[in-house]
């Protein structure tokens, strides 16, 4: 092994325990290997940043924006919902709920449609006292299995779209992977309205446990007539730093102040909101000209009228908030909002707010004005899975024009009359000139973390596959499967994509994969075609963690589920995949 292979070896190396550490976003992680095989000789300048130019990642960021203007009205939520009937059979409403959705995310990013759907399942099955954890899981894969069913179904087919056009292949066709992933994505419906309905669990979700038991965390006082508080800031009068309760709110003359500013005075009979561990409410006794109200029963609703609005979010891979205190996030000052509770694991977090060291996944209980739901829409630190008032949808006709825009890019290239990137490049341009997108829109629906990872992870891919780091790790591979010959081969790449995508991202598990699997297939004198598929496949189909994929992460607060419960229902769902795409790959394209 020469310097340049063990200097690659070990700069990927790290970069896997970064990633699966969460030392920092995937996007610095990445973009930082990126560098040190820049600044070590290993990369040039121009293969360094030939990622940035790939025709898959150009497309993705394309067709993030072709997305974001098809979502933009309530028209496919309400659809879906219809499509669900009345929960009398609910198996039944089950598979009219994957179906149509499956058959969505083929043709639309999931992130978007499981941040949009995920409120309206969830209200649904309130209002037929159906467990939505009996639904949002499904939810999540059902995209999952419509992901793969075409080129534009999820970013990472096209990542690998882009890598196969440079090295001289064709690259896939439309639809070319639904002849593996239709069928598997059929049995994972199956599999999901048999035996994973049974084993998914009946739970409360985050709403219903933040509702249920407010009385265990939210308590009032008043401001006293003639209180020696009146007048002073929040600072002064010793209420920012408490030891175990937040203030929230402020309630004064039926206006309400959320979240509250450490410089606002106070005065007589303003009602103070706190949240928190109300066995130390005797903090607030101590403090003279505070009255603090006992035995009342305060409502969540009670917090939102007027001038406040509550909202749930759930915090993402790539959020700055990942691995620090709320108080250390500077949450209040940063985000306009306070945070009244933290869902996690399937409960609550009994701790003081701001002391509480937040992690990917967590569902957070936000308060603030009319308007911050709105300004934190477009934040790359949490998805925003619902408020509890009715959204305000957007013009749906300008969806429908983004719908019409999309269906028309996808005939131009089904039929070959263009390629995917230039198809994708016609249809924003109708977009942008028919107004239904504009240009902030855009920079909103763009997320610009994945393609920094998929740019990053591309370059990497080309300095493992430039020093031959690819092709000794693929003899490795084929003399451990010697016995087994190609179908041994194809088994062992589907199975460690499917770990890396479990473990990592799937964009970066994918391009790290594909150069290994054409010194692969270049070793054993086969369609390398086969190895494409299987890892485009394998690295979309992660079922097993709420971690390894974004929509599995976004329903797993407000569903109310543990990380065992992915662990029971995805694993067989990760074997059914393996088996079905191996068999019909190996068949197809090995034979």
């Amino acid at each position: 092994m020469n310097f340049e292979i063990a200097f690659v070896l070990l700069v990927v190396a790290g970069m896997f325990i970064g990633l699966i550490k969460e030392v920092a976003s995937p996007a610095f992680i990445v973009l930082s290997a990126l560098a040190v095989l820049l600044l070590g000789g290993i990369l040039s300048p121009a293969d360094a940043l030939r990622g940035f130019a790939n025709e898959g990642m150009l497309t993705v960021a394309l067709l993030f924006i072709v997305a974001g203007a098809v979502k933009q009205s309530g028209v496919l939520s309400q659809l879906l919902t219809k499509a669900m009937g009345s929960g009398k059979n609910p198996k039944k409403s089950l598979a009219q709920m994957m179906l149509p959705t499956a058959g969505l995310s083929a043709f639309l990013n999931n992130t978007p449609m499981i941040v949009m759907f995920t409120p309206e399942v969830r209200k649904w099955c309130k209002d037929r006292n159906l467990p939505p954890s009996k639904f949002l899981i499904p939810l999540s894969y059902a995209t999952i299995f419509g992901g793969t069913l075409t080129l534009i179904g999820t970013s990472t087919n096209l990542v690998i779209h882009g890598y196969m056009l440079e090295q001289g292949f064709t690259g896939f066709s439309m639809f070319q992977l639904a002849i593996v992933s239709l069928p598997a994505g059929l049995i994972g419906i199956v599999f999901m309205l048999t035996i994973g309905y049974k084993l998914l669990p009946s739970r409360k979700t985050s709403e219903e446990t933040f509702v249920e038991s407010s009385r265990e965390y939210l308590s009032e006082a008043y401001v006293e007539v003639d209180s020696p508080l009146i007048g002073k800031t929040i600072e002064e009068a010793g209420l920012r730093n408490l030891q175990s309760l937040y203030l929230i709110e402020i309630i004064r003359n039926g206006e309400r102040i959320a979240p509250v500013p450490s410089y606002n005075k106070l005065k007589e009979n303003d009602r103070l909101i706190f949240t928190g561990m109300l066995s130390t409410i005797v903090e607030l006794h101590n403090i003279p000209g505070l009255r603090v109200e006992t035995g009342i029963n305060l409502k969540l609703e009670d917090l939102q009228n007027g001038s406040a609005s509550l909202a749930e979010a759930v915090v993402s891979h790539q959020s700055i908030l990942v691995n620090k205190t709320v108080k250390e996030t500077q949450f209040r000052k940063i985000y306009d909002a306070g945070i009244v509770a933290v869902h996690r694991n399937d409960e609550r977090i009994n701790h003081k707010v701001g002391d509480i060291r937040l992690k990917t996944g967590d569902t957070l209980l936000l308060l603030g004005d009319k308007d911050f739901i709105n300004r934190l829409s477009g934040s790359k630190d949490f998805y925003l899975i619902s408020s509890i008032e009715e959204p305000e949808f957007g013009d749906s006709k300008k969806s429908i024009l983004g719908i019409i825009t999309l269906l028309g890019m996808i005939l131009l290239a089904t039929f070959n009359i263009l390629p995917m990137f230039k198809a994708a490049v016609l249809a924003v341009m109708i977009l942008f000139l028919t107004k239904t997108v504009n240009f902030e829109g855009a920079r909103k629906y763009i997320q610009f973390d994945v393609l920094l990872v998929i740019a990053g992870s591309i370059g990497i891919g080309l300095a493992l596959e430039k020093t031959g780091a690819a092709a000794l790790i693929a003899e490795h591979f084929v003399r451990f499967t010697q016995s087994t010959g190609a179908l041994g081969a194809l088994t062992a790449v589907y199975f460690l994509t499917t770990i890396f995508t479990e473990i990592i991202t799937n964009n970066a598990a994918a391009v790290l994969m594909v150069p290994i699997a054409l010194s692969i297939a270049n070793q054993l004198s086969v369609d390398p075609m086969a190895f494409f598929v299987a890892i485009a496949i394998a690295a979309s189909a992660s079922f097993a963690t709420p971690i390894g994929y974004q929509t599995n992460l976004i329903v797993y607060g407000p569903g109310g589920y543990r990380f065992s419960d992915y662990l029971k229902i995805g694993i067989p769902l990760n074997v059914l995949y393996l088996i079905v795409t191996v068999v019909i790959v190996y068949f197809v394209w090995l034979v």
